[in-house]
């Protein structure tokens, strides 16, 4: 198919940008494109007007600090990816982005473009909400950051305004004496995930002081969970499937052509052992390297 006709608009600068969006409330932003453009040719999206900000300057960075990660609105997966002071920094953004879509999409597809596109299957907005980060935006009004917590409203939906821009997005930096792991279940490599989850844990010795999982593809929304509680301080089989029970009384796994609700169910139980496991070996093996 093709795309129903469209305004271009290919901006030099943000205030060049902000004034194209401005009375367009259908308008959309394009920057990696790797999400928006099927959508337009399915006409799934149709917008009057199609702002392309990838003549805009200084929006590629990948900056890393103490605080966390800093990754700007062109910035393409594959650049963050790359980045080693990233996985030094945020091990779990690096983890993820290795199992986002493919290598030809990761070169061209943006991280921000797709924490603003707001896909639940998707591996980086789960990461986001995680971690507590944050979403910076420039409108009319000026600048504002969007904490994680209010930035996904529901299925494909964010609390953008219409004429704002994602313009950086902030990912905290991994906690002393915690631990991170990723995974997901996929028909195909590179395929939407079936199920995925993350999690973070933080250990004290060899008891967990907060452990939390992400997950992606079973709700309507990221959803994260506090396991904490359910595991007990400690990680053995039955504090796992505890822990899995309580994540699962939290989603609402659903059935589409990709997995049954009863499957996905069974992959919550499945991944979040597995992932709350290695989370926390991996915390106590950075603990011990840093004794």
């Amino acid at each position: 198919m093709k795309p129903a006709p469209f305004d271009y608009v290919r901006p030099g600068s943000l205030e060049e940008a902000l004034q194209a969006l401005a009375g367009h409330p259908e308008a959309k932003v394009l920057a990696g494109g790797q999400s928006l453009v099927p959508l337009l040719s399915m006409r799934l999206a149709a917008p009057a007007v199609l702002v392309d900000i990838n003549e805009l300057p200084d929006l590629d960075h990948v900056r890393v600090g103490a605080e966390g990660v800093r990754v700007g609105a062109l910035a393409r997966h594959a650049q963050v990816l790359a980045d080693p002071d990233v996985a030094r920094v945020q091990p779990l953004v690096t983890k993820a982005l290795a199992n986002v879509a493919h290598a030809t999409i990761r070169n061209r597809g943006t991280t921000v473009g797709s924490l603003v596109h707001a896909d639940a299957a998707a591996e980086m907005p789960m990461v986001l909400r995680l971690l507590d980060g944050s979403v910076d935006v420039v409108g009319p009004s000026g600048r504002r950051t969007i904490p994680v917590d209010e930035l996904y409203v529901g299925p494909l939906e964010s609390s953008l305004h219409h004429d704002e821009i994602a313009v950086e997005a902030f990912f905290p930096a991994l906690a002393a004496g915690s631990g991170v792991a990723f995974e997901e279940i996929a028909r195909r490599h590179g395929d939407y995930a079936m199920c995925g989850v993350a999690a973070v844990v933080a250990v004290d010795g060899d008891r967990v002081t907060s452990a939390k999982a992400g997950y992606l593809s079973v709700s309507d929304i990221p959803v994260v969970v506090d396991l904490t509680e359910a595991l007990g301080g400690v990680v053995d089989n039955p504090s796992l499937a505890a822990a899995a029970e309580v994540a699962l009384a939290e989603l609402d796994p659903e059935t589409d052509i990709h997995a049954t609700a009863d499957y996905r169910a069974h992959l919550v139980r499945v991944l979040t052992a597995r992932v709350v496991s290695a989370a926390y070996d991996d915390a106590r093996a950075r603990a011990e390297g840093a004794a």
